[in-house]
């Protein structure tokens, strides 16, 4: 696990794939491992276990209660990178479909009419063979928002055990999404704050 920032209030770090951002059946985390190094660590915002990425971690009490805030407000900026199986059809674009979670086959989320409102935004980045390369922003941050999303657009991503078929699922071992940019104010100084990490597929 890089470490990509570090000071007295927080700490940034790139994930990566198929690790926990906090215990849950296996102990092994962001969490726990930084906590091995420091006193406090508070667990603002998570990424899917099979997600990788840029992910927040406060390291003062203060620290976890203003940048959480600055989440809960949608006072944050994050773009995320995916690879989808398929070519998509035009340059950008946005889904707005609601979500809730599909409860006989938790934790799998599901589209549905009386889901939560969820907007994703989307533009292409590159056509690689029969896959799209795209970049992803979250208007609202629902659990496997992007991956539901592009899967019911008819673009699942590549590696997703979750929401692919077999053709998109068996091209990666990993779930190809990546948050790759994360945009805070640091929550002393009120500086404008962007962490970067290019996508590892």
């Amino acid at each position: 696990m890089q470490i990509l920032y570090q000071d007295k209030h927080l700490i940034v770090v790139n994930k990566p794939s198929g690790l926990l951002s906090q215990p849950g059946s296996i102990i092994d985390s962001v969490h726990t491992r930084l906590q091995s190094q420091f006193g406090f660590v508070g667990l603002i915002h998570r990424l899917d276990q099979a997600t990788s990425g840029v992910m927040v971690l406060a390291l003062t009490p203060f620290a976890l209660s203003n940048i959480a805030k600055q989440f809960q407000d949608r006072l944050t900026f994050k773009v995320y990178e995916a690879r989808v199986f398929g070519r998509l059809p035009a340059s950008k674009g946005h889904v707005d479909l609601p979500l809730r979670c599909d409860w006989p086959n938790r934790p799998r989320q599901e589209v549905h009419s009386e889901g939560r409102q969820s907007l994703t935004h989307w533009r292409l980045l590159q056509i690689e063979d029969n896959c799209s390369r795209v970049e992803l922003i979250p208007h609202t941050g629902r659990s496997h928002q992007l991956r539901v999303h592009m899967s019911a657009m008819g673009f699942p991503m590549v590696g997703d055990y979750f929401y692919a078929p077999p053709k998109a699922l068996n091209l990666s071992p990993r779930l190809h999404l990546h948050a790759k940019t994360l945009r805070i104010k640091h929550p002393m100084t009120g500086q404008p704050l962007t962490f970067q990490c290019k996508a590892p597929f």
